[in-house]
């Protein structure tokens, strides 16, 4: 039951995203100063109606857990608690980008992530038991994104939306002979974030960070060994978007 930790090695955790975000800000803010007199380049982009790109988004991801009833009952008095772990993943995927109002986009970016969902089982008489559930999952954010007026080669804008997603790995069946935690293959996800569009001569870079919400239970076998002591489970991911169009 101990799984080979791959994203260990990266150590994104909630400090270093922390960090990255101050970092993000800072410079977007210092780069917007220097560049705010200079030419715009690209000064006819957001005229267009429809805009293509791709993005990369490096993640951290928890679950979130209920306690079922079973887990205060005396088939449990040894399982002290079961902690989730942040873990890193990363998505790659498309951006389809179109132009409703001067300050108000709708966008779709359907992107493949890749999850690791960690788990330690906590005991009073025994070692904690690590465990490792693997998901891929295809998603469809559905965005709205609504933009400050530009600065120069700079704008800020704030995005939310809706994504639903399906897992695509097809684990669950392995999961499920295995005696494994097992986790839904469907999810809804409501989303919010800030970012920042940065013109160049031939492009345009977005660095943006955005939190997700889980709202449906994704767990699965309740009857299983990791299953029983929970009663729900829904998923909560911080990501760093690179988008660029």
């Amino acid at each position: 039951m101990q799984g080979t930790y791959i994203w260990n090695k990266l150590g994104l955790q909630r400090p270093k995203i922390a960090c990255l975000i101050v970092a993000m800000v800072v410079s977007v803010g210092c780069f917007g100063q220097g560049k705010k007199w200079t030419r715009k380049n690209n000064p006819n982009y957001d005229e267009r109606k429809f805009s293509y790109g791709f993005l990369i988004g490096l993640h951290s991801s928890a679950l979130q857990l209920e306690y079922s009833d079973r887990f205060v009952t005396p088939d449990f008095d040894t399982l002290y608690a079961v902690h989730p772990e942040w873990s890193a993943g990363f998505s790659l995927g498309f951006i389809v980008n179109y132009r409703a109002t001067e300050f108000l986009d709708l966008r779709v970016t359907p992107k493949v992530s890749f999850y690791e969902h960690k788990l330690k089982y906590v005991f009073t008489n025994d070692v904690p038991i690590d465990h490792l559930v693997e998901t891929t999952m295809v998603e469809l954010p559905l965005l709205a994104k609504y933009k400050s007026v530009r600065r120069g080669n700079v704008r800020m804008y704030m995005i939310g939306g809706v994504t639903p997603s399906i897992e695509a790995s097809g684990k669950k069946d392995l999961e499920a002979a295995t005696d494994a935690l097992e986790l839904e293959r469907f999810n809804i996800s409501l989303e919010a974030g800030f970012g920042f569009d940065l013109y160049y001569p031939l492009f345009k870079f977005s660095p943006e960070i955005r939190y997700a919400r889980g709202v449906v239970d994704m767990l699965g076998n309740r009857n299983n060994v990791f299953g029983q002591p929970l009663q729900r489970v829904t998923m909560n991911t911080v990501t760093v978007y690179l988008l660029f169009q």
